[in-house]
């Protein structure tokens, strides 16, 4: 299942008893801030989650997949995520209480 920003409302709604209209506006204002900071190439890090960054790629050769054909992969900007060290332990602990790891 996909968490959704729907998701997120039901839940700011029924742990906080916000009514749904203000938890919208609540996450809308969290996730347009993070994605804001980002714009400016500004690092997001949220404790004990995790760590979002802006890295600049370079222009550089590639190749069409599906012609062969040589192409020039056009500089860009990308956003990474490094999980905090609490939240990579929970996944993994999770993932070998499901025999997985």
């Amino acid at each position: 299942m996909t968490l959704t920003k729907d998701t997120l409302v039901e839940l700011i709604r029924d742990k906080v008893g916000y009514p749904a209209p203000e938890a919208k506006e609540i996450l809308e204002i969290i996730l347009e801030e993070i994605k804001l900071k980002l714009e400016e190439g500004q690092e997001v890090k949220i404790s004990g989650f995790g760590k979002w960054s802006v890295k600049e790629k370079r222009a550089r050769p590639g190749r069409n997949p599906h012609t062969g054909e040589r192409i020039e992969i056009s500089a860009r900007r990308v956003v990474t995520f490094n999980p905090s060290d609490k939240l990579r332990n929970a996944v993994n602990k999770n993932a070998s209480e499901r025999g997985q790891g």
